[in-house]
């Protein structure tokens, strides 16, 4: 393990490569509590975003014509098919326009990557565009958009970045792909790899606050999805009050798992980090409120040598607000673009 203190040297890689991009992180000053640096990264206003894109809907599954929005920023010379391209996938609730996916798509860009921001199944407006609903085992619709953008524009390499339950996600395929190209290289920011053990500590006393967030905006969006698709759900589902009731009632129900725990063992990425065969980097708050890693998925984190593990004691969830001045205060930001420019061998290809 690799702590923000203690920068070993990991396998195939040089002094250069780890003093480039690794710096220990140091809380903005009065938040050091995981929840303060939680409340106050979600709400810390930003400068204004201002990439152009281009919006493309990719079909997931040809089945139902499901699809997801995406919007896509190509450099210059878009038609350079070695050129980087980096796929960003929001958290639980999120969409493309989260604050972090805007921070991450700016920094992407400046650092001569294409980007693309994906939206979840139903997620950023895009209920219309599925009948189904969204979780955390459709590492495939994640699979879908790379080769879908690897088809259309000849992209040779991609790199995944996801946050939270998208963390969960591209480590989560990256374990079902291995070295399969165009897949070169992943990040994760406090990914929800373990979820049952995350659902269980949302549900804690002190973390109810998030887990009321969190259902607030699933239920608002399963009522929107009863009034698109009345013939697929029922509006009776009963009284929900945990996420797990959530899971057990909805997901379960209209997602073909047989209950929750059904549910977490199938779609946490935990089962398939060994397999992961490309530079990855995870980073984890040891205070973020709600993550939590097993004693086994701990193991194989720091068992996989591609696996680049990065525990700091303070951070919050996937805020990781630093000491310092402008856009430098997003700190787990700078560091995944540092990683993906020194591991993903060269952003502009050869």
């Amino acid at each position: 393990m690799t702590s923000d203190s203690q920068l070993e040297q990991p396998a195939g890689s040089t002094s250069a490569q780890i003093s480039g991009w690794l710096t220990p992180f140091k809380p903005r000053r009065g938040l050091s509590s995981g929840h303060l640096q939680t409340i106050v990264g979600n709400y810390l206003p930003r400068p204004h975003f201002s990439l152009t894109a281009i919006s493309e809907t990719v079909v997931v599954d040809p089945s139902d014509n499901s699809r997801v929005l995406c919007h896509c920023h190509w450099q210059t010379e878009a038609n350079h098919p070695d050129r980087m391209a980096v796929v960003l996938l929001h958290g639980l609730e999120g969409s493309s326009n989260s604050r972090y996916i805007l921070g991450l798509a700016t920094r992407a860009w400046k650092a001569g990557f294409h980007v693309i921001r994906m939206n979840m199944r139903n997620c950023g407006g895009t209920d219309h565009l599925t009948p189904t609903l969204y979780n955390s085992s459709l590492s495939g619709d994640v699979g879908a958009v790379i080769n879908h953008f690897a088809n259309e524009r000849g992209l040779s390499r991609v790199a995944l970045v996801g946050y939270s339950m998208g963390g969960n996600l591209v480590l989560k395929l990256a374990g079902e792909w291995g070295s399969r190209v165009p897949l070169c290289v992943v990040a994760a920011v406090c990914p929800s790899i373990d979820l049952a053990a995350g659902s269980d500590a949302l549900h804690l006393p002190i973390n109810r606050i998030y887990e009321w967030h969190f259902l607030r905006g699933l239920m608002r969006r399963y009522r929107r999805k009863v009034r698109l698709f009345p013939h697929l759900y029922s509006r009776d589902v009963g009284p929900i009050r945990s996420l797990r009731e959530f899971d057990d009632k909805i997901v379960a129900r209209y997602c073909n798992f047989r209950n929750s725990d059904d549910y977490y063992y199938r779609a946490a990425a935990a089962r398939v980090v060994d397999r992961i065969s490309v530079p990855t980097l995870i980073l984890r708050a040891l205070d973020d409120p709600f993550i939590r890693f097993t004693t086994e998925t701990h193991a194989a984190l720091l068992a996989n040598p591609q696996i680049r593990l990065i525990e700091t004691q303070y951070g919050g969830h996937c805020a990781y607000l630093a000491d310092g001045s402008g856009e430098s205060i997003h700190w787990a930001e700078d560091t995944v673009i540092r990683y993906l420019t020194a591991f993903g061998i060269d952003v502009h290809g050869s």
